[in-house]
């Protein structure tokens, strides 16, 4: 069973950074890496949103509102997942979550989430 934790929230203030982990268990480096992995985000009130990612384990993507400040990375053999996030802004409050589909078998996985709390 593949299972994801997540770690690094916090609070911070706007112009700050974070940089969120998620380690991914259960699955096989090899799968990992060709697997869509990512990282989703939900702010209160609203609906959950991609935020960046390797779809379908290839090149890295970014959703448009993040470009420029958040980073994404991920370490195949060690099935390791980062999100760095520089010039946070108070919209970027919101519970976030790594987000893996397998390539082999199409199940999605979530991890728990953890909270990014942006203000002055």
């Amino acid at each position: 069973q593949v299972q994801l934790v997540e770690s690094g929230g916090g609070s911070v203030q706007p112009g700050g950074s974070l940089t969120l982990s998620c380690i991914a268990s259960g699955i096989l480096g090899v799968v990992f890496g060709d697997s869509t992995v990512g990282w989703y985000r939900q702010a209160p009130g609203k609906q959950r949103e991609w935020v960046a990612g390797f779809p379908n384990g290839r090149s890295r993507n970014y959703a448009d509102s993040v470009k420029g400040r958040f980073t994404t990375s991920r370490d195949i053999a060690k099935t390791t997942l980062a999100l760095q996030m520089l010039n946070l802004k108070p919209e970027d409050t919101a519970v976030y979550y790594c987000h893996i589909r397998s390539s082999r078998t199409n199940h999605e996985y979530w991890g728990q989430g953890t909270r990014v709390t942006v203000s002055a």
